[in-house]
């Protein structure tokens, strides 16, 4: 997550939940609530999927909302997960897009390594 923020100019949190809204890891300003967010971005996911599989589009792979201030990304991390990222008016959406990929990898292999190994594998 620190690496995004060093490739993309505008970036100002990430974190990364659980599918179901609990907090994994966070890098947040104080004035932003890091479990908050967690259940607020796997509630939206939640629904872009649902929104993605009714209107046949596919899995879904990313999200974003735009306010006034800024925008919040929300990326699909497997079936299991997800990760935000927040960031102000200027930040690069489309770079943002393409440096994801990696972040998401090595966010996906370290879950299923803690997962594997939790259940004794």
């Amino acid at each position: 997550m620190r690496g995004l923020r060093e490739q993309v100019t505008g970036i100002t949190d990430t974190a990364v939940a659980a599918a179901d809204g609990l907090l994994i890891a966070a890098d947040t300003a104080d004035t932003i609530d890091p479990e908050g967010l967690a259940a607020l971005a796997a509630a939206g996911l939640g629904l872009a999927r649902r929104t993605a599989q009714a209107t046949a589009r596919g899995t879904l792979r990313q999200t974003v909302t735009y306010g006034s201030h800024g925008c919040a990304a929300f990326y699909a991390v497997g079936d299991t997960a997800l990760m935000v990222v927040l960031g102000d008016e200027g930040m690069d959406v489309d770079g943002l897009h393409r440096a994801t990929g990696p972040a998401l990898d090595r966010i996906g292999s370290i879950l299923m390594h803690k997962n594997k190994t939790a259940e004794g594998v």
